[in-house]
């Protein structure tokens, strides 16, 4: 079956990213990263990014929540918050494969004007 619409357009278009909030979800494989909470291990299989700019400042990863399941396989969620308390830099002690899952999404929201680099990265 074959449509056709009549449309015409001008203009350049542009696309502006208003909100200054930006989330980007991530489905992870399973066994590829493991979360440890008090001596309990838990199988990451989805992340939700949390990227935010306010008043035209660079965007920073807020937080990371994850999806996980438990050693009794019971499904839970594991929030990361990925800036200090000042909210002016990265919260030391965070593990590298959860900034390599948040570069992963900040690849991944590139579309919408995000630039970030990894803590440390020059």
């Amino acid at each position: 079956m074959e449509s056709s619409v009549e449309l015409s357009a001008t203009g350049e278009p542009v696309v502006v990213q208003d909100d200054t909030k930006v989330h980007v979800g991530l489905d992870l494989r399973p066994g590829t990263l493991t979360l440890t909470r008090g001596g309990e291990d838990f199988a990451a299989y989805y992340a939700l990014v949390k990227f935010a700019s306010a008043h035209g400042d660079p965007w920073a990863a807020e937080e990371v929540k994850f999806s996980a399941k438990g050693p009794d396989g019971t499904a839970v969620a594991l929030t990361v918050d990925l800036l200090n308390d000042t909210w002016d830099g990265p919260r030391a002690g965070v593990p590298g494969a959860i900034w390599k899952v948040v570069a992963l999404a900040a690849t991944s929201a590139g579309d919408v004007g995000i630039t970030y680099a990894s803590p440390g990265a020059v």
